[in-house]
């Protein structure tokens, strides 16, 4: 039913979300996303430091 996504179909949708929030804040977005998907990663490495020295303990 649903096909992959190609370069027009990502450049269309692209358009449509500069279309929809503009230029600035677009960029908010983008920076907003980028913190948060560095905490995420820095909480799983803690997560996994936090397993080892668990396991270490044992």
């Amino acid at each position: 039913m649903f096909t992959k996504l190609g370069a027009p179909e990502l450049l269309i949708i692209l358009v449509i979300v500069l279309l929809l929030f503009g230029p600035g804040r677009l960029g908010k977005i983008a920076g907003e996303l980028g913190t948060g998907i560095r905490a995420f990663r820095e909480g799983l490495s803690e997560n996994k430091e936090d397993e080892a020295d668990t396991e270490e303990d044992k």
